[in-house]
């Protein structure tokens, strides 16, 4: 005997963690976890700006190499394991005295594009959860 409503359910299923293993939603969960941390790093920079000495923070370069092979790769689980971290910015010169290589202009600009980058991870995200929505309900909104 056969148990459509529960085939149906095991069909759907699927279909939801086949959307959640994807490898440009996995990417898209990276970038924004990667635009928060990078966001605090700014937030930092900024309150900062006045103390003596200190450095610049910013997003390691070895996490933006590693997802850019990764994401050639198309490996959701390659990409799922990669970790953003910060670190000072040896690219930073101090322009002042003291020793502080935080500049503001610098600073505005990496906010404005981290916002953007931000707002398109949201974006990725929120479409794929729509085509969740279309999958369970038939219907778009």
């Amino acid at each position: 005997m056969a148990y459509p409503l529960l085939t149906h359910r095991v069909e759907l299923r699927r279909m939801i963690e086949s959307l959640f293993s994807q490898p440009n939603y996995v990417a898209s969960k990276k970038m924004l976890d990667a635009t928060t941390l990078r966001h605090e790093a700014i937030a930092s920079n900024l309150a900062n700006i006045e103390t003596p000495g200190y450095r610049r923070l910013d997003m390691s370069q070895s996490f933006q190499t590693e997802l850019k092979q990764a994401l050639s790769t198309q490996n959701a689980d390659q990409i799922a394991g990669i970790r953003p971290s910060l670190e000072v910015d040896s690219g930073a010169a101090a322009q002042r005295a003291d020793g502080n290589t935080v500049q503001l202009e610098t600073e505005l600009g990496e906010l404005q594009r981290n916002l953007l980058e931000h707002s398109v991870g949201t974006q990725l995200i929120t479409g794929a959860l729509l085509r969740l929505r279309l999958a369970i309900t038939g219907r778009p909104t």
